[in-house]
């Protein structure tokens, strides 16, 4: 299946993905609210909090692959620093 890009969600995170949200959390994607803007709502794959949200464009989430999910887990601290540096560098700061 072709997914159309939509400009307010360029990653086009859909329910039943799994992406990485503000705090670098895996999460599953539960919802997706078109009304203002387009704001994701999921459940972390690491503690369980809900509802973890983020808006599509402005916090820049990520899709990211089920079989990552066990590495993160264990050691999120290492992955969201890892993390922060890439976006850092990609920045160019």
């Amino acid at each position: 299946m072709h997914r159309t890009t939509d400009p307010g969600n360029p990653n086009n995170i859909q329910v039943g993905d799994v992406y990485e949200d503000c705090s670098f959390h895996p999460v599953l994607c539960i919802a997706v609210d078109e009304v203002a803007g387009v704001v994701l709502s999921g459940i972390s794959l690491i503690d369980g909090t809900y509802p973890r949200s983020c808006d599509a464009l402005h916090c820049g989430p990520i899709r990211i692959r089920i079989e990552d999910v066990m590495a993160i887990k264990q050691d999120l601290n290492g992955y969201a620093r890892r993390r922060k540096e890439e976006l850092r560098i990609g920045d160019g700061t």
